[in-house]
């Protein structure tokens, strides 16, 4: 009789006392251990219902394939077939386990140092933001010195304090509706510019040549005497100054008054800007600050914020064509990019070690240039405040950089003289050296036509602006009148009807033509 759970012949049969059912012993009491029933009737079944039958040994027959060689030779080979087969499936289960624990592995290690280098930035954050909070009441000038009194200089009483050394802070960055303003200006600009023509109130070449010194006008300190920075406001014909007396004068040409004069500052002021109008000015400092003053009815101006962000001293202030928004530059190797309105620095960059002496804006406002100290020229796209291209050649601090008009050419001086690159071509394709190897040229400055380029250094020259392959040539050379040697900076007045000129005394000179007044607004 067979097993009734195999069906097989059992080798040690064993019978239920309830059912009569024959099994085999190792099998049914592992069934009874697992369910506790019959496998067959279902009926409650324990060990002690089951009695083993005493049989003889059971000789199990030969297979008919065993009956003969050859076929035990085939039996043989079947069997070693499959097992050759099994060997194969296992190498293969092998071969992907292989796999999965390795790409495991993998994921496992990347997402250690996932985890690793996020909770660095999670301790770092959290560190800037206790120091961050720490300088609180410093760093916001909008809350923490609106109410501070003012003292007769301008200065504020909260403004004297002076910020932790090295404090980090947290930028908000360029927010996307900021860069859509940003493009929104550079396309109607860049419009512009295809229809752009030479205004017919440009001065001519023939007037240039005739320009001579029509007035000099002392407005600084004669204890520290020196006018290193100066901007024009075209539309109201008023020049701002920035001297060694730590002051910024606000001039009106036409009247020959001085409107305002700019105290708070406790070292040079190394750039001024005007800011729209003239409702606004800017002005960055030796030492390490920049200062937003606004404009009042009376003329006056007052420091609405001060601006701390940089560790070394600031060296150039440059203006967004929108108006709202300003990039100043420092010797501490960085640039930040300010919201005007409420004096947020939204980002700071760094990208050297060496310490950037020069900056400008590009006239549609989404590429900036900046000159540094280790002799390069870098041109930043301003939306992702990337570096997209390098000048070098220079020798010495770069010390000015200005874009034409046209929006091709760009301008760069330093101690070697000035270099004039294709933006187009990313190439340098002209170089003037007009000074001894000891003599830098300090300012190289386009005029708002495009249509000519000055140059300060031991004199003043202003070149008439030709295109890549013509010759620049020179017009007319302005020796310097102030006994020091050096011309400081040089601006063109509204259509180039004048030039001013700063030099290191305490004087700035106007030359224009020597018998036609010069209207406010040309």
């Amino acid at each position: 009789m067979n097993c009734s759970i195999s069906g097989e012949v059992p080798e040690e049969p064993v019978v239920s006392k309830s059912s009569g059912l024959l099994f085999e012993k190792r099998l049914i009491e592992r069934h009874i251990q697992d369910y506790g029933k019959c496998p067959v009737t279902g009926e409650p079944l324990t060990l002690d219902d089951i009695v083993s039958i005493n049989t003889g040994k059971i000789v199990k027959p030969r297979p008919v394939q065993a009956a003969s060689i050859p076929g035990m030779l085939g039996m043989f080979q079947n069997e070693w077939d499959g097992l050759m087969l099994s060997n194969f499936a296992l190498e293969q289960q092998l071969h992907t386990a292989r796999q999965e624990l390795s790409h495991a592995l993998y994921q496992h290690d990347a997402a250690c140092r996932v985890i690793a280098r996020i909770t660095k930035e999670r301790d770092e954050a959290r560190s800037i933001l206790a120091q961050a909070e720490q300088q609180f009441p410093i760093s916001t000038p909008n809350a923490a010195t609106a109410n501070a009194p003012v003292h007769s200089n301008g200065k504020r009483a909260a403004d004297d304090e002076e910020l932790a050394p090295n404090a980090k802070k947290l930028h908000p960055g360029i927010s996307s509706s900021i860069i859509t303003e940003l493009t929104d200006c550079n396309a109607a600009l860049s419009q512009q510019r295809k229809k752009r023509q030479i205004p017919a109130t440009l001065a001519p070449i023939d007037a240039l040549e005739t320009y001579t010194q029509i007035s000099s006008h002392p407005f600084h300190k004669t204890s520290k005497q020196g006018i290193i920075s100066l901007d024009i406001l075209h539309s109201k014909d008023l020049i701002a100054t920035g001297g060694f007396d730590s002051n910024a004068v606000i001039f009106d040409r036409p009247s020959g008054q001085i409107l305002a004069t700019l105290s708070g500052h406790s070292k040079k002021v190394t750039s001024v800007k005007f800011v729209g109008q003239g409702e606004s000015v800017i002005t960055g400092s030796a030492d390490k600050t920049v200062r937003l003053w606004q404009g009042s009815d009376d003329g006056n101006y007052n420091c609405r914020q001060i601006l701390r962000d940089h560790s070394d001293e600031v060296k150039a202030v440059t203006v967004h064509a929108t108006n709202n928004y300003f990039v100043t530059a420092s010797l501490d190797g960085t640039w930040c990019f300010y919201e005007l309105s409420s004096g947020t620095c939204l980002t700071q960059v760094s990208d050297s070690s060496q310490g950037y002496t020069s900056a400008a804006f590009h006239p549609d406002g989404l590429i900036l240039g900046t000159g540094t100290t280790d002799s390069l020229v870098k041109i930043w796209d301003v939306k992702s405040q990337a570096n997209v291209a390098k000048f070098d050649g220079h020798v010495g601090d770069v010390t000015a950089i200005s874009f034409s008009e046209n929006g091709y050419y760009l301008a760069t001086a330093a101690r070697d003289g000035v270099k004039l690159w294709d933006l187009r071509k990313l190439k340098n394709f002209r170089n003037f050296a007009p000074y001894d190897a000891d003599t830098p040229t300090n300012s190289v400055e386009f005029d708002h036509s495009g249509s000519y380029l000055a140059v300060a250094g031991s004199d003043v020259r202003i070149y008439q602006v030709a295109n890549v392959k013509s010759e620049w040539s020179l017009i007319k050379t302005f020796p310097d009148l102030s006994g020091t040697g050096t011309s400081t900076c040089v601006k063109f007045g509204p259509d180039s009807k004048y030039l001013a000129v700063a030099s290191l005394d305490r004087n700035l000179r106007i030359f224009g033509q020597p018998d036609e007044s010069i209207p406010a607004d040309s």
